[in-house]
């Protein structure tokens, strides 16, 4: 086991834990909406988890185009930051 995880890029093993990290939030966040069993309260979890999805997306676009940075241009990683900020406008508006 130890031999296969030095064999995955420390890059791309941030970026899948980041999503890890992700999923066990969302799924926290089910079981807690079950247990409050109230539909109020479930809008507020859900509502927290509107902030966690966005902001856990930032971070692991971020950790990859870091590690890709020196193989892109700088038109190439503007259009890519175009289409992020694109993405966040769409989610919020």
């Amino acid at each position: 086991m130890k031999r296969w995880l030095s064999m995955i890029d420390s890059t791309v093993l941030s970026m899948a834990g980041m999503r890890f990290l992700s999923a066990t939030i969302e799924l926290t966040a089910a079981i807690i909406m079950l247990c409050l069993n109230d539909v109020k309260k479930a809008v507020a979890v859900n509502a927290i988890l509107a902030i966690v999805g966005p902001i856990i997306f930032i971070v692991t676009m971020t950790i990859g185009l870091l590690s890709v940075a020196d193989e892109l241009s700088f038109s190439k990683l503007f259009w890519i930051a175009l289409g992020v900020g694109l993405i966040l406008v769409g989610i919020y508006k």
